[in-house]
């Protein structure tokens, strides 16, 4: 396998010099790691994690207390579904990176009310009070379950992300723009296929369950989607879909790379799950255009011209180009999965 599908989207991040940058669901797995990325490579005036767990904040804090920049972090007890407390949160912030989600896939299907409050009502307060508090740019934390989906987690994120794209035009005069980031399933995070697996390993299970052998998905690392996302942060115009371009593999040869010796069991496909997974779908497709190392989705509005990406090396899609983890031009095999496990 060839080295080069394994990108890195590492950026200079000297924009946000004396900023004040705040994260919803900043003490979840990708909260952490942007927190460790920003204190250690970033100089803002102030870092602020938004979530409702008072215990992870807690633990968060202390775990960073050392960090010679640690001075710059606030923490904020607060939820996205409430618009006053998100008013509050959001006076003299610059930019939000947007990660808080309810993202379980069977959880949501059985309880589509709270997800839809969070998903979709959440989005809607974000653009709103940020809207209204001056905020400069907004980069939300969409999935590739947005991408045509059957389920309402991605349902959900899809109305999400519309509402991002629009806000760009409920700005007027002020500096205000919004972007989306999708991609595939991230290694490391939690609640992920791997640690799963490994925890199992780890257990002396004799067997691996895999809900279906021919499932294939995109895959990126911890890091790689925090650096994907401020790379994105930094160039975005306002309305794009910014999807990395990533490679695919089979979850049972996952499975297989992390132990060999066991069985590989099939379990049968879950409530709203997919055989594939797509982050660019054929209609998306013509509005999509190309950069070395990522997709842009681009908007359907007035306001917006690809002039500027197309005279920076950016070139348009196929008529009938789409994305998906089953027919991706770039896999990877055991070395290559290897690899990428060394830079969760």
């Amino acid at each position: 396998m060839s080295k080069s599908i394994i990108r890195s989207f590492e950026s200079d991040l000297d924009f946000l010099g004396g900023a004040t940058l705040m994260i919803t669901g900043g003490t979840g797995s990708f909260g952490k790691m942007l927190t460790q990325v920003l204190l250690d490579r970033a100089d803002l005036k102030r870092l602020i994690i938004f979530s409702r767990d008072e215990l992870k904040q807690y633990e968060m804090e202390k775990f960073f207390a050392s960090h010679e920049k640690s001075e710059s972090l606030r923490f904020f007890i607060g939820d996205i579904r409430d618009r006053y407390r998100l008013d509050m949160a959001l006076r003299g912030v610059d930019y939000v990176i947007h990660a808080a989600a309810l993202k379980h896939v069977p959880i949501a299907e059985y309880n589509p009310f709270e997800c839809i409050k969070t998903n979709i009502f959440g989005a809607q307060n974000l653009a709103e009070a940020a809207i209204g508090c001056g905020v400069k740019r907004i980069i939300a934390l969409s999935t590739d379950k947005a991408a045509s989906p059957i389920n309402l987690y991605g349902a959900s994120k899809l109305a999400s992300d519309k509402i991002f794209v629009a806000a760009n035009s409920l700005g007027g005069s002020q500096d205000f723009s919004c972007s989306v980031v999708r991609y595939g399933n991230v290694l490391g995070s939690r609640g992920s296929v791997v640690p799963y697996f490994q925890q199992l390993i780890a257990d002396g299970s004799d067997h691996l369950p895999v809900t279906d052998l021919r499932m294939t998905r995109f895959w990126i690392t911890l890091r790689q989607g925090v650096d994907f996302v401020l790379s994105n942060l930094n160039m975005m115009q306002g309305g794009e879909i910014f999807i990395p371009k990533i490679p695919s593999m089979k979850i049972c040869d996952m499975a297989r790379s992390l132990a060999p010796e066991l069985e590989i069991r099939e379990i049968g496909i879950r409530p709203g799950e997919k055989l594939h997974e797509q982050m660019i779908t054929r209609d998306d497709g013509r509005q999509t255009i190309a950069l070395e190392d990522r997709y842009i989705i681009t908007p359907q509005f007035n306001f917006w011209s690809d002039q500027y990406y197309l005279d920076h090396e950016a070139a348009r899609v196929a008529e009938d180009f789409d994305y998906a983890s089953d027919t991706n031009k770039e896999w990877l095999d055991d070395a290559g999965f290897c690899e990428l496990l060394t830079i969760i």
